[in-house]
This record gives C-alpha cells, sequence and structure tokens, in this order.
C-alpha cells in the first residue's frame, strides 16, 4: 500500500503511476543490468528505463547507455558482452557519500611546495 502512495505522490521512487500503467499497456522488456534496472521500448521506439532503486542516471552501465541513447555500436544487440580481466565493474557516481574518492593529502607538502615572492 506504501508503495502505490509513493507512486502517486512521488516521482523520484523508482516510477510514477503514468509510467506503470504506460509500461504495462505500451512497454516491451528489452533486459535487465546487473543492478536490477529494466530498460523497456514501445512500437514507436521510445526508450526508457525502469530503475531498481533510487533515480540516478550515472547508475546506467556501459553498454546500456549507447542503447538508450541510439548509438550504434558492435554490443547493440548483445547486453551480455564479455568483459576484459583488467575492466572495473561499473559504478554509479558515488560523489557527495561515504564511498566518495578523497585523495591522501599531506597539509605539510603543499606549504612547502610554494614559496611567496615577499620575503
Amino acid at each position: 500500500m506504501l508503495t502505490l502512495i509513493k507512486e502517486i505522490f512521488t516521482w523520484w521512487n523508482r516510477q510514477t503511476l503514468g509510467t506503470r500503467l504506460y509500461t504495462l499497456f505500451f512497454g516491451k522488456l528489452i533486459g535487465q543490468d546487473n543492478y536490477g534496472n529494466k530498460y523497456y521500448e514501445s512500437k514507436s521506439e521510445k526508450r526508457w528505463i525502469i530503475y531498481s532503486d533510487e533515480i540516478d542516471a550515472s547508475k546506467i552501465p556501459n553498454e546500456w547507455y549507447s542503447w538508450i541513447h541510439f548509438t550504434n555500436n558492435k554490443i547493440e544487440n548483445v547486453h551480455e558482452f564479455e568483459k576484459f580481466d583488467w575492466q572495473k565493474p561499473h559504478q554509479p557516481n558515488l560523489t557527495g557519500t561515504k564511498k566518495a574518492y578523497h585523495p591522501k593529502q599531506n597539509k605539510n607538502a603543499v606549504k612547502n611546495k610554494y614559496k611567496t615572492w615577499k620575503n
């Protein structure tokens, strides 16, 4: 019941009621990525995503990004392609979270690196 109320009144929780109805009547499920996001297409070639958790466009993996933007490439119809050992798994943008990258800085090294022109 709470999910239905969220769909009616909020747009930032996965999908709205209108999107659910449009997907039900006109959407054809094309596939699903490792994050659980579902990708749909209509007969008029409109494409959209139903996110599994919070809505964040940086959660779209590379192979699905090209599909959603109608970019032709060699993996257009193969969404499960082989990755090399050196390739890291896709990560969403982690800026502003606890997992964000913070380089270690030595404060003394920065002070010693520059000299003022006033002596």
